[in-house]
């Protein structure tokens, strides 16, 4: 599994997105990119990136009727990203041709598959108010892994408070891919649960997604190598 942090580049643009990876012109990364960079710019934003031999999460969440999905897994597996997600609250068929699509589309190696099950932004009071889901939060993610596995997804999206349940019950190899990281002294901005890259290592995290304490930090690359120390246990 990789020991290197995926950067979230939640940026609007491609030319925001180059200057901000100009300074790691000599290092290879894994980035995610999300619904805002990926609709605003499109499969060019993929192209770059692979041109510049970053691996690739492609963040878009798709959770549709599983024929849709299926159609656009199939279309999406030919940009060649490494891994891909939807929500797993579209359910165990939609899942399945999630990962029929991939298969059919991919020109090399299929992307890992994903499923994300409740976002770290989500509090358990928030998932009972709007979702009318009363079963405690935790139960909830592990429920929606379980499914996920059931489908035949590689992984999860989850946070890492719930990392060490879900390799209970799935396995060591089953992916559990934790955003919702900070530093100990950064702010939480709109995430709930939360952890900083030690904590995710030692709970059991497989991967683990950054954004803002990196983006935006005065310097992204310093930040970049404290966030890989601590996820490495090399700090």
């Amino acid at each position: 599994m990789e020991k290197e942090p995926i950067i979230a580049l939640d940026f609007p643009t491609w030319q925001e997105t180059e200057q901000f990876l100009a300074p790691f012109r000599n290092e290879q990364l894994y980035v995610k990119v999300g619904m805002e960079l990926y609709l605003q710019n499109g499969p060019f934003i993929i192209e770059q990136l692979k041109q510049m031999n970053h691996r690739i999460f492609l963040d878009l969440k798709l959770h549709d009727i599983p024929n849709t999905v299926g159609q656009a897994m199939k279309g999406l597996a030919a940009l060649g990203v490494d891994m891909i997600n939807v929500h797993a609250a579209g359910g165990v068929e939609m899942m399945k041709r999630a990962r029929e699509g991939l298969d059919a589309g991919a020109k090399d190696s299929r992307p890992v598959l994903l499923a994300v099950t409740q976002l770290t932004s989500t509090s358990q009071e928030a998932m009972q108010q709007d979702q009318l889901i009363k079963v405690p939060l935790g139960e909830s993610v592990l429920h929606y892994a379980q499914k996920a596995k059931e489908a035949d997804c590689d992984g999860v999206v989850c946070s890492v408070l719930e990392a060490a349940a879900i390799r209970e019950a799935c396995g060591e190899g089953f992916y559990k891919v934790t955003p919702g990281i900070r530093l100990k002294d950064g702010q939480a901005d709109d995430q709930k649960r939360i952890a900083d890259p030690a904590e995710a290592r030692e709970i059991g995290s497989t991967m683990i997604v950054v954004g803002r304490p990196i983006t935006k930090a005065a310097d992204p690359v310093a930040a970049y190598q404290l966030v890989k120390a601590l996820w490495g246990g090399q700090a």
